[in-house]
């Protein structure tokens, strides 16, 4: 009897970053916890499912909830590689890029910028990132 597959990936799940509104996971850490991708984050409050206001506000919580889903696996976003936006109007990119540039010290992870025709829950900005982690 051959062993069990080894999981490729663990799910990540934090009540303070907004459910997912489809099948996938809030984040995922791969084994032996070298990685970790936290879904895109939209300016949801994981309360009550509202989007925050403008889309400064927006960035603010998106970041904010992609940060929880970084805690839930015990990193911060000094452990950030990678972070994709996704914007629903490339007009509104120095705003956010100046909230998204309050979470990040240097040097800045790499990074690409996306305008999206729409995003989930009618959204203004959607935030993913790829962190690194220590072993688990």
């Amino acid at each position: 009897m051959a062993d069990a597959p080894e999981t490729v990936r663990i799910a990540l799940s934090t009540p303070s970053a907004p459910r997912p509104i489809g099948p996938f996971s809030q984040g995922v850490r791969c084994p032996p916890g070298t990685l970790v991708f936290v879904s895109g984050q939209v300016g949801a409050d994981p309360a009550t499912g509202q989007l925050a206001g403008d889309v400064v506000a927006q960035a603010r919580r998106a970041l904010d909830n992609a940060g929880a889903v970084l805690a839930a696996a015990g990193l911060g976003f000094a452990d950030v590689v990678k972070a994709t936006i996704y914007v629903a109007d490339l007009g509104d990119f120095g705003r956010v890029n100046e909230v998204y540039g309050g979470y990040f010290a240097a040097p800045a992870p790499a990074r690409t910028t996306i305008q999206a025709a729409a995003l989930p829950l009618g959204a203004r900005v959607e935030i993913d990132l790829i962190a690194v982690a220590r072993a688990m």
